[in-house]
């Protein structure tokens, strides 16, 4: 540790979306106790300008070797990469973000004399948008990633009992959100009247299930649907009644998402969503689909709904003036407010990385 700070490199080959928003809060809450090194490849997600999103002692390193496509050149090369780095920069502790980062990063560092922890931010094998075969191979991988220096850091209860199918070293620390942030850009926004809105965010890619959000919308067509964001698999949003704002940075999607109405997430699977958290705290109502990380957080007809089709979304959304509804956006809100809230996350990777440390 050099000047009392923990040195800390990330690696992240997804640099985009959910990984990319949480990496910018964990290495914003902790720049007082760590001196942070984001090791990330580039891909056409990534927002422009990443340099200008962190903070300007987050130093940022892009892996230009990498390819999603496990091409064993690549591989190798990314690898070597991450090996010049860990030397240059000397880390207390490395993190790694998601499943192609814990993939690479977790058999580069094997038998190095460094804690090395692994967040899966959702585990591919898990995603219904692929068969057996593929998510038994994800699982595979998951299991052969393994090492003894390695520790899982699931992002939700969910998450954390499938890691523990693969190993007891595993712990979990929920995400956070910035209510803080927030409060101040929802102030800025000037609510005006509009149409009933039913909106989602994030990347239109195949784990966000646009095929279900486009049949939604299809089933309700006087209602208007909004997808806050941008992505390849747009061209499956043909219902007449969506309209897609392309890409917003983080602060302008979440001033977007205060102006709708019920926000609903469709994913084949995920972690811990930072989309939902937000929208729950910004007073919307909230319908998921039933997997891990979503049904985590939301308890059907408490503070949401969760869904396993689009009828029951359907349904759901049309709870929306029941008297009913008031009352469990409220308990989203507090739920937030009690479990979800930034200074927790941040509070608990400091004390995580603290203990890896001084158990090295």
């Amino acid at each position: 540790m050099t000047d009392n700070k923990i040195k800390v490199l990330h690696v992240a080959m997804r640099f985009y979306g959910g990984i990319f928003t949480f990496l910018q809060d964990l290495t914003e809450g902790l720049k007082d106790t760590c001196d942070s090194t984001i090791a990330y490849a580039l891909n056409p997600a990534t927002p422009p300008k990443v340099r200008d999103l962190f903070d300007p002692e987050v130093k940022l390193f892009r892996i230009s070797s990498y390819a999603e496509d496990h091409n064993l050149i690549a591989d190798n090369a990314t690898r070597n990469e991450l090996k010049d780095l860990y030397e240059e920069i000397q880390p207390d502790l490395i993190h790694l973000h998601g499943y192609h980062a814990g993939r690479l990063g977790r058999k580069t560092f094997e038998g190095f004399d460094v804690p090395v922890l692994y967040t899966p931010h959702g585990y591919r094998f898990l995603s219904e948008d692929h068969n057996r075969l593929t998510r038994s191979i994800f699982r595979r991988t998951e299991q052969q990633a393994i090492t003894e220096n390695s520790t899982t850091v699931a992002c939700s209860k969910g998450e954390f009992a499938e890691s523990l199918s693969f190993s007891k070293n595993a712990t979990y620390i929920n995400n956070g959100i910035n209510t803080k942030l927030i409060d101040q850009l929802v102030k800025e926004v000037k609510q005006e009247a509009h149409p009933f809105t039913v909106f989602t965010t994030g990347l239109i890619n195949p784990q966000k299930n646009p095929e279900l959000f486009n049949e939604i919308a299809n089933a309700m067509p006087e209602v208007r649907f909004l997808w806050i964001g941008d992505g390849e698999s747009k061209w499956k949003l043909t219902a007449p009644n969506i309209e897609i704002t392309g890409w917003l940075d983080h602060n302008k999607a979440i001033q977007e998402m205060s102006k709708g109405d019920v926000f609903i997430l469709t994913s084949l699977w995920e972690g811990l969503p930072i989309s939902l958290l937000e929208a729950m705290y910004l007073g919307k109502l909230s319908i998921v689909s039933n997997v891990v990380g979503s049904r985590d957080v939301i308890i059907n007809g408490d503070n949401g709904y969760v869904c396993d089709s689009a009828a029951a979304f359907v349904n759901a959304i049309n709870h929306f003036k029941d008297e009913e509804t008031t009352k469990i956006i409220e308990r989203a809100r507090e739920d937030i407010i009690e479990h979800y809230s930034l200074d927790k996350m941040i509070a608990s990777y400091k004390e995580l990385y603290k203990e890896k440390i001084n158990n090295k």
